[in-house]
Formats: structure tokens, C-alpha cells, sequence
């Protein structure tokens, strides 16, 4: 089982997680969703860690908390989770046995992307450390589009894992029919064009989820 923390994106004063066990990370701005949801995947982790739950009462959106919080966790691994998220028995478990040996990238089964995108995931920090200059997730964005990039860089370099039996799905009643942040959209499609940074040359997966 997972030790929950909550606190407020702004107030943390130190590192947060060891060096031993893994750190889920969830930003949230409805507490009454993040404890239910808290609760739940920490009771089915399958294994011992850290949930820490952050409530952005800046509104400075998901990627930032995520960010703040991972440039300075000494955890050997980081899952990054919404205040929607159910999970399915031993997810974080049957994750971490999911890494590739050489670092990279699980994407958890969401019920739509089926490992193809990790919409929720979970990185080894090694590998992630060197991808933005010690963010996890391209600080451009705001909303949408890092965690598809993140999974691009993964694939790329053959570090992309997925394992069916790890289950953490959004429960989002409106997500068919929510909206694209535009700006976090047109972000992706011009660094897509120049490879995002010159590291993926492959066409084909340079036009994927654009």
C-alpha cells in the first residue's frame, strides 16, 4: 500500500519520495474526486511508495506540478496520474516489473489507448532526467500533448513498455467530447515538424496523434 500525502502545489519545501521505492505523482483542483481516487490506488498499488497528491490552487495546470515535483524526487521512478483515475489490482506493481532494463517508459492500460500512448505513466527518472534538462515533460505545454510526446521520445528509442494487466483507467463521463487546448496543439505540431528537437527522424511516427 502507498503512504497518501496531500498538499498544495507551492508548499513543498523538500524532496519528496526515496530512493527505494516508487513516487506517484496526482495534481488535482477537485479534493473531493483526489481523495476517493487517492484512496483506491493506493489500497491496489500492490507494493509500498508514495502517493502524493497536489492540489493546484494556482491553477498553474498538470505538467508544471508534475515538473516541480520530479526535478527534485530522489525516487528511482515516477507515475504521473490524474484526480480520475481508478486503478486496476497490483497496477503499480505489474508496472514497475514492466520497465525496460535500460530505462524508459510504461504506459498503463487505459481502456482507449491499449499502450500506444501513456496517457497515465510511469518513467524511470534516469532516463527521464535526460530528455528536457531534468523536467519530466516538455514545460511548454500546459494541458495536452506532453505525455504524447514523452511516449514519441520512448518509442523512438525502443523504451516504450506496455503490460495489459496494469489498469489505470480515466473515468472522465465528457471525454469524447472535451477540448483540445489550441495552443498546446499547435505547440506539438511545430516541434513534430522539426522532430521534436531533432530526435525522432522517423516520419511516420512524427505525424502520429497529430
Amino acid at each position: 500500500m502507498l503512504d497518501l500525502v496531500f498538499t498544495q502545489a507551492g508548499a513543498i519545501a523538500a524532496a519528496v519520495g526515496d530512493g527505494d521505492h516508487p513516487l506517484v505523482v496526482m495534481p488535482f483542483i477537485d479534493p473531493t474526486l483526489a481523495v476517493r481516487s487517492a484512496t483506491q490506488l493506493a489500497r491496489r498499488a500492490g507494493m509500498r511508495g508514495t502517493l502524493l497528491a497536489v492540489e493546484d490552487t494556482g491553477r498553474i495546470g498538470f505538467i508544471a506540478v508534475v515538473n516541480s515535483i520530479f526535478r527534485t524526487t530522489p525516487a528511482p521512478a515516477l507515475a504521473y496520474v490524474a484526480q480520475d483515475a481508478f486503478a486496476g489490482r497490483d497496477w503499480l506493481a505489474l508496472a514497475m516489473a514492466a520497465r525496460p532494463a535500460q530505462g524508459g517508459l510504461v504506459a498503463f492500460h487505459d481502456g482507449k489507448w491499449n499502450g500506444a500512448l501513456a496517457a497515465f505513466g510511469l518513467v524511470d527518472s534516469g532516463w527521464a532526467r535526460g530528455n528536457y534538462a531534468g523536467d519530466l515533460f516538455f514545460p511548454g505545454y500546459r494541458r495536452h500533448y506532453a505525455d504524447v510526446e514523452l511516449t514519441l521520445l520512448a518509442q523512438a528509442s525502443g523504451r516504450l513498455r506496455h503490460d495489459p494487466s496494469a489498469v489505470l483507467i480515466e473515468v472522465d463521463w465528457n471525454k469524447e467530447a472535451a477540448w483540445v487546448d489550441a495552443g498546446d496543439r499547435g505547440l506539438f505540431q511545430s516541434r513534430a515538424a522539426t522532430g521534436f528537437g531533432d530526435r525522432i527522424a522517423d516520419p511516420v511516427l512524427r505525424s502520429r496523434f497529430g
